[in-house]
């Protein structure tokens, strides 16, 4: 799909995110944009058209109804760890949402941005899981337990509606100078922790690239579940020494309540669930999207790593 086909529009949900901005002003190049947040938005091209709105609400439909839509993209998956009981039902019920329109509205293709993190770290993982293994994060992290809910739909989404091109991107932790989540968070930190004993195996990805999978997600023909995964894997410790990081070991049994204190207090914005991700692998295979899709990264390992170093607001 592309600009030349006359009034066919892509719709962009979470646009006023940081990732949701990029991929806007790299799609309007080539397509008609319809922006979509509940939040203000700020930094679209001028030919895009912007819609403040919860897509739970009615105004979405407005768009569904005044334009030719052929497409969405679904980032409007809210991952804010101190949200309450609204961000499940936000997270959810506006994933349903968007289906629901997609198929009233006889929408050809639906992208959803899900996270390799449902998968969830754990001593047990195997190397490389595929998209058919466990998504057993919420077990552990109820603060995630929207987004394996989200993903869920999608996936008996597919089953119900075999008519509508459906793909679900499950992308490792994305990392960049616009990204603000627990990863690059923690990563900019001067002085990050490590649990003594532990060095897990690491999986980055660069938003931009995120964008590009998105991108090439919304022009082909695949459909399914993609694991999509950066240039490589390393042990925390390595990616740490790029950055120039003086670590501080700190023991396994002291690190949940120390997190969990700095936590409340706000000293720190890593949240404690997370500490499993600096303790257990969670390394998945990108071999389908790499196969299916052509994805590829376009940033190395180290371009990666250092991208959290040039923070933009």
């Amino acid at each position: 799909m592309s600009a030349s086909e006359t009034g066919s529009v892509v719709v962009v949900t979470g646009a006023a995110g940081n990732l949701g901005r990029l991929l806007v002003q790299t799609l309007h190049r080539e397509h008609t944009v319809v922006a979509v947040d509940r939040r203000p938005v700020r930094g679209l091209p001028k030919d895009v058209q912007h819609l403040q709105t919860d897509v739970r609400r009615r105004a979405i439909e407005d768009v569904f109804r005044t334009h030719n839509v052929r497409a969405i993209a679904h980032l409007g998956l809210a991952h804010n760890p101190r949200g309450d009981d609204t961000q499940y039902r936000y997270n959810v019920l506006g994933t349903q949402r968007m289906l629901d329109l997609a198929t009233k509205y006889r929408v050809e293709t639906m992208i959803v941005l899900s996270s390799a993190n449902i998968y969830g770290p754990d001593p047990d993982n195997s190397h490389f899981l595929t998209e058919d293994a466990p998504l057993l994060a919420a077990e552990y992290h109820p603060e995630i337990r929207d987004l394996v809910a989200a993903d869920r739909i999608v996936q008996s989404f597919f089953y119900r509606h075999p008519d509508l091109r459906t793909v679900l991107l499950r992308p490792v932790h994305i990392v960049g100078p616009r990204v603000r989540n627990a990863p690059s968070n923690y990563l900019r930190l001067t002085h990050p922790w490590m649990v003594a004993g532990f060095d897990p195996m690491i999986q980055l990805i660069h938003e931009e690239d995120v964008v590009a999978a998105l991108k090439l997600a919304l022009e082909s023909d695949a459909r399914g579940v993609f694991n999509v995964v950066g240039p490589g894997e390393a042990p925390l410790s390595r990616i740490l020494g790029v950055l120039g990081r003086s670590t501080r070991a700190v023991p396994s049994f002291m690190a949940n309540p120390l997190i969990r204190r700095a936590w409340r207090f706000r000293i720190s914005d890593f949240p404690a669930a997370e500490l499993r991700h600096i303790q257990f692998n969670c390394i998945v295979d990108g071999q389908r999207a790499r196969e299916v899709l052509g994805f590829e990264p376009s940033y190395s390992f180290e371009e990666t790593i250092r991208s959290v170093e040039a923070f933009k607001t």
